[in-house]
């Protein structure tokens, strides 16, 4: 019983304890809140919020000075570090809701400056006050900036989806259709567009002309429902929305960095973009790629039309979680920073959305276009650091896609027009190789006569790089076919995402324009450049994939190369080139066969140019008797030099010094080989290893020094190896 009672008491004991330290902590808490609250009644920003939020319609705004010394502590703080989310909603409260007048509005709504994120309600609010029509217009153009200024700040926008047909109506003003029409542009989904909305733009149209903000939001339209909009939409339109200057932008780049916060994209771009003050060239600041942020900025919010969650695509951090909310993720506010992640590459790779690639053209197609094309011949030499990074970073984007953008297809075509060939060269020759197929019609204007003129005019080094270049294009255009023909047709997708259909004749004449093209360069290349070998080895890569069309690409066309780089191959003083050479013209006969014999069994109608036949034979011929035997000038070759020529050259028995023996390439091989075979031989006689068995003996040497071309060649060619 003494024990209970003791456990008892201890008990008692230990709840008083409890109950004190309870007591003071609630009383240390109260006291705090108590000191929170006194220096809040002090704090002069929050009594002039206080005074915002309590402020009676119709207080007079002349000779108010309560209103003046509130509104400079707002503006203060605004401007030094920002205005909170519940700040933001009681200003903007304010200055919608024209309690004391139109006046002070546009003040205020100028020192709107988020410290943070901006609330969706305060802003579904102050749209929503647009409707009463007291607000004068130019304050309501100015609302709408703000909005479109801090559109990636909004910490959601399904509400602001929610009420998409009340801002839709604002469109019939023609000073706020440009805005709203921005403003609509962010904001659509599939499920905004309907049959009325489209007329209405329509409508509008034909009254105000083809302005391109209707244009572009019904090309947006035209994505999501084509069968809704009939409009033909130009392919290449200028850039539809303005980056209006707006009075918030730097300062809301100076209160970001203040707080140590990362400037929203579309802000720091857009104000570089509109800095003119010091100069009035263009500048490069736009090709940075912006850093990806999420549309929202709290947790995954509930799409309110299909009830899914939507999560930002910054919040994926492995491919393991792309997959498992594949269909739910939700992309960022700025496209332009998918380019700088590998997700977001495989997200457009796996998905093909339509309004995400639109949207990712349009800020492509202004970077390249407004912010490099027109600053080439002094802007992008001032910032080539930057452009180089933007460039590689384009390159990498379309490596890992394996195709090109229509938006950097069509500022190149504009560009070789204005390029010097040497301004960041590797990276323009690199997107020039991801060019798709260009109709027979327009390849040249587009490609050939640019090219043309820089090729004739430029070093060596830029030959040999613009051959690799027209080299790694014709590889893509013929695996594209490979990938895409079908039995009946060629349904070429020039990218996968813009299909473009192609018949075979009409991929055919633009793989031979190009193919001729490349001929003709090279012709022209190996004379001006005195057959320079490292030319002539790019010219021969080039003729590697020609030779093989057929077979690797089942594309039905044989092209060959011209004189000029075929004697230049066959006289070349590189046993390389000659080797080259001949592994080329085996491709080409295994190939040829391989064509002619198909077509025999199934009976289709597939032909391959009988000149094209002429003129590998004339070719073989020539190679024949040139290396084997001995006879250069065989008279029934299309290949005869001529005979004045040669004997100016003052070459001895020249008809037979290009044999494997004697020809420039083989001469210190043969040497070699007669020093092993007769080493105690004083006087060298070159034409005792053509004698049966040292000419076997030699053959097998040759070989053995990695000439495989020149084996096949002879292999395939030759009937008598002795």
């Amino acid at each position: 019983m003494a024990t209970l009672l003791n456990l008892s008491d201890s008990d008692s004991s230990v709840r008083n304890d409890q109950s004190l330290s309870n007591r003071t902590i609630n009383r240390s808490l109260r006291v705090a809140e108590k000191e929170r609250k006194k220096n809040e009644a002090e704090d002069p920003f929050v009594v002039a919020l206080k005074y915002f939020s309590e402020v009676e319609v119709g207080t007079p705004v002349i000779g108010n000075d309560e209103l003046e010394k509130n509104l400079v502590q707002v503006e203060k703080v605004a401007l030094n570090r920002g205005l909170s989310p519940e700040a933001l909603s009681v200003m903007l409260e304010f200055a919608m809701s024209l309690r004391m007048g139109s006046s002070p509005c546009a003040r205020v709504l100028k020192c709107l400056l988020p410290a943070s994120v901006v609330p969706q309600e305060a802003v579904v609010r102050a749209v929503v006050w647009l409707s009463v029509g007291k607000i004068p217009i130019s304050t309501q153009v100015l609302f709408i900036k703000w909005v479109l200024t801090v559109f990636d700040m909004i910490d959601a926008k399904d509400r602001l989806r929610a009420i998409y047909g009340f801002i839709f109506s604002f469109v019939t003003d023609e000073n706020l259709c440009p805005f709203i029409c921005h403003l609509l542009y962010l904001l659509t989904r599939k499920e905004s567009v309907r049959v009325f909305r489209v007329r209405k733009l329509l409508e509008l149209q034909s009254k105000l002309g083809r302005q391109p903000y209707l244009l572009h939001l019904l090309s947006l339209y035209k994505v999501f429902c084509p069968e809704l909009v009939t409009l033909s939409i130009p392919s290449r339109m200028r850039s539809g929305f303005k980056n209006h200057i707006s009075p918030w932008k730097s300062a809301l780049m100076g209160v970001q960095k203040r707080n140590n916060l990362q400037v929203p994209s579309s802000i720091s771009t857009a104000f570089a973009a509109k800095d003119k003050s010091t100069s009035r060239k263009r500048k490069l600041n736009h090709l940075e790629l912006p850093a990806m942020s999420a549309v929202t900025n709290k947790e995954p919010q509930m799409e309110q039309t299909s009830r899914r969650k939507l999560v930002p695509l910054v919040q994926i951090q492995s491919f393991s979680q792309l997959l498992e909310n594949m269909h739910r993720i939700e992309l960022p506010s700025q496209m332009g920073s998918l380019l700088g992640s590998s997700l977001a590459l495989q997200y457009l790779d796996c998905v093909q959305d339509e309004s995400a690639l639109l949207r990712l053209n349009f800020w492509l197609g202004y970077a390249l276009h407004e912010e490099f094309l027109f600053c080439s011949d002094g802007g992008a030499n001032q910032n080539a650091g930057e452009a180089l990074q933007f460039l590689n970073r384009l390159l990498c984007a379309q490596h890992f896609l394996q195709e090109g953008f229509p938006s950097s297809d069509a500022f190149l075509y504009k560009f070789l027009n204005v390029w010097d060939g040497s301004l960041l060269c590797p990276q323009i020759l690199n997107l020039l190789s991801n060019i798709p197929v260009i109709p027979s019609s327009q390849i040249k204007t587009l490609l050939f006569e640019p090219l043309m003129q820089l090729f004739f005019t430029s070093s060596l080094f830029f030959k040999c790089g613009l051959i690799e270049c027209l080299n790694h294009m014709l590889l893509k255009w013929l695996t594209w076919h490979s990938v895409y023909a079908l039995e009946d047709d060629l349904d070429i997708s020039l990218n996968s995402h813009t299909s473009i259909n192609i018949t075979l004749s009409g991929f055919k004449d633009s793989v031979m324009d190009l193919v001729h093209f490349v001929g003709r360069l090279a012709s022209v290349g190996l004379q001006l450049e005195g057959c320079h070998s490292l030319l002539l080895n790019f010219i021969l890569d080039f003729y590697e994939t020609v030779c093989d069309t057929f077979l690797k690409f089942g594309l039905p066309l044989m092209v060959m190369p011209p004189p000029g780089v075929f004697c230049t191959a066959f006289f070349a003083t590189d046993p390389v080139s000659v080797d080259r050479l001949a592994y080329i013209m085996h491709r080409y006969k295994v190939n040829l066969t391989s064509a002619k014999s198909q077509e025999k069994v199934t009976k289709q109608a597939f032909h391959i140019n009988r000149q094209t036949f002429r003129d590998f034979n004339h070719y073989l011929v020539f190679m024949v008797n040139g290396l084997w035997n001995s006879n250069m000038c065989y008279t029934e070759t299309n290949l005869q030099l001529s005979e004045e020529l040669l004997e100016k050259s003052g070459v001895p028995q020249y008809s037979t010094r290009f044999d494997l023996i004697h020809h420039p390439a083989f001469m210190s091989y043969a040497v070699d080989f007669h020093q092993k075979c007769w080493p105690g031989r004083e006087d060298m006689d070159l034409n005792s290893i053509k004698q049966s068995k040292p000419w076997s003996w030699y053959l097998e040497y040759l070989f053995t020094q990695g000439f495989d071309g020149l084996k096949d060649f002879i292999q395939n060619n030759i009937g008598r190896l002795a």
